[in-house]
């Protein structure tokens, strides 16, 4: 069993439902990782803002985070200097992908490139 999920919600909205979303999403790596599945979490889109606020020990979802950290496969490069959060994600000391070429990019994560590899794909 193989398995990207993908964040894409916004950690800058403060609702509930995107809490609920980066919840749900640590909580199913989790569940995979239980189950000896290979499985990562890549941050993309406005979802690259969720590493910097998941560090923080005040947030409900840390102790979650923290557990499945080395899940992270990586953090969209492109995405994260579109929304502001690549000083974030590289204080944090995470990887910043760009293995798909986009124009006017760094480089973004390929979800297309993880399905290549024979992973199911989950989006939150």
């Amino acid at each position: 069993m193989k398995a990207a999920i993908v964040i894409l919600t916004d950690a800058q909205s403060g609702s509930d439902e995107a809490t609920g979303r980066v919840f749900n999403a640590l909580a199913a790596a989790q569940d995979f990782k239980q189950r000896g599945a290979n499985v990562q979490v890549v941050f993309q889109g406005a979802g690259t803002r969720w590493p910097s606020v998941l560090a923080n020990r005040e947030h409900p979802a840390h102790g979650l985070y923290e557990s499945v950290k080395d899940l992270v496969g990586g953090v969209s490069c492109g995405c994260a200097d579109v929304f502001g959060a690549t000083g974030d994600v590289e204080a944090c000391g995470l990887e910043l992908a760009t293995d798909l070429a986009i124009p006017g990019t760094r480089g973004l994560a390929s979800i297309a490139g993880w399905i290549a590899k024979g992973y199911t794909v989950l989006t939150f």
